[in-house]
């Protein structure tokens, strides 16, 4: 039996990055405005996201190209899509105004630090996926004596109320 668990509250760490980061964020920027202006300091942010822009619209597309490149090879493109999932990260951290975010956003621009990254996201969603379909495949025997193996025919885990349990079971036919 499958335990779902639906907890509304946000983690911790998600709870304190939402606090502590906009807190750092606008420390640098009163300290960099204080040093060089408010005029330059908003010029300097609306920069730094002009280029990384540029820069992930170019990461972007050799990414999309990669991934499709391995799809006419008929391979899943897994590290594409983690990839692509960070170049999101970067775009966002790159459209928020600040140096950290816009630091972090660059880092996740060059090619060697997303690589890495990528790698450690594919090895956590390997781990919850292999997680979450314990228990969700069961063997049926097809009436040949041979086994199969059918997900979402458990009806522990996806149990419609609605509609009526399936009777699963064999048949031989007689002429």
């Amino acid at each position: 039996m499958a335990v779902y668990h639906n907890d509304p509250e946000l983690p911790v760490p998600f709870l304190l990055i939402f606090i502590l980061v906009p807190m750092i964020e606008l420390a640098v920027l009163i300290k960099v405005g204080s040093h060089i202006g408010v005029l330059w300091t908003m010029a300097l942010i609306f920069l730094t996201a002009v280029i990384g822009v540029g820069l992930l619209r170019v990461q972007g597309l050799a990414t999309l190209m990669r991934a499709s490149q391995r799809m006419e090879e008929g391979q899943i493109p897994a590290r594409e899509l983690a990839e692509g999932f960070l170049l999101a990260m970067a775009g966002a951290m790159l459209l928020t105004p600040g140096f950290v975010t816009d630091a972090l956003g660059f880092a996740l621009l060059v090619p060697g630090v997303r690589g890495a990254l990528a790698g450690s996201v594919m090895n956590m969603l390997k781990v919850r996926a292999a997680g979450s379909m314990q228990g969700q495949f069961r063997h049926y025997s097809n009436g040949r004596g041979e086994r199969e193996v059918h997900p979402h025919r458990d009806p522990e885990i996806h149990h419609n109320p609605h509609r009526p349990d399936v009777i699963d079971g064999d048949y031989k036919r007689e002429d």
